[in-house]
């Protein structure tokens, strides 16, 4: 622990697994406090159980980040907790992959209401408190997909490339108001939605190799590897870092061909 992070309330949303949970430990290592917002409530409690409990510099609240009410009372439950956040890190996020004409319209739905606009309603929320406290950092969790497409992961792309228009439009609208607005862009992750992706298929273990060959150093991240870099993203040690997003996948986006 360094205490990169001291001083910060930081809201972080999908917090109960993967990348989210990383974030909500590198934080607290690096002396933040931390409000966890996840709308999975039982597995929410047990992820913050692991860490050892709520304390007054770790509150978490279920609620769903496309319903503004719920988060206004997740805002407000943190102001009278751990204060009100001057931090915010989006990375509640769904995966929603089919091909262009077979979507529905809920599906398409689903995926734009949590991947866009439930970033933009948590934004909405904290971006009051932190002008008024002259400054503050919004970090959004992006993807490759929001530079690069792949084909058969409609319409994922188009919502995590208008996530990066939200980053950069949010970021100059806000820039000599002090407040930093940047986006993180993961490839691959070891998460366990990347796992039951692999366990989707007849042969789970071809499947990852076939995933691993695509990396240039052989192998995915970990969760842990992209929880340092947000923490980075949100201390104060990059203060001219601003409508920016910086790519974390080992060189995949990268490469044209696999070796």
């Amino acid at each position: 622990m360094t205490d990169r992070l001291s001083g910060k309330r930081i809201l972080v949303t999908g917090a109960a697994q993967g990348i989210g949970l990383a974030i909500v430990e590198a934080c607290l290592r690096e002396g933040a406090a931390v409000f966890c917002m996840d709308r999975d409530a039982a597995l929410l409690e047990k992820s913050i159980e692991g860490l050892g409990g709520e304390g007054a510099t770790l509150v978490a609240q279920a609620g769903d980040i496309t319903k503004p009410d719920e988060v206004g009372a997740a805002i407000e439950r943190a102001g009278r907790t751990i204060g009100r956040p001057n931090a915010l890190i989006n990375n509640a996020g769904v995966n929603v992959f089919d091909e262009p004409l077979s979507l529905s319209d809920a599906d398409w739905d689903r995926c734009f209401d949590i991947n866009l606009k439930g970033a933009w309603n948590c934004s909405k929320a904290v971006l009051p408190g932190l002008l008024a406290e002259g400054g503050g950092t919004i970090l959004n969790i992006a993807s490759t997909h929001a530079f690069t497409i792949i084909p058969h992961t409609f319409p994922y792309p188009l919502a995590k490339h208008a996530l990066l228009g939200l980053t950069k439009s949010l970021a100059l609208e806000y820039a000599g108001r002090n407040v930093r607005v940047n986006a993180l862009a993961p490839g691959y992750v070891q998460t366990q939605k990347v796992i039951d992706y692999w366990n989707s298929f007849p042969d789970p273990e071809a499947a990852r190799q076939e995933t691993l060959r695509l990396h240039p150093g052989g192998r995915i991240a970990t969760p842990e590897e992209i929880a340092k870099a947000a923490v980075f993203m949100i201390s104060d040690e990059c203060p001219f870092m601003n409508a920016t997003c910086l790519t974390i996948d080992g060189g995949l986006s990268v490469q044209q061909h696999p070796a």
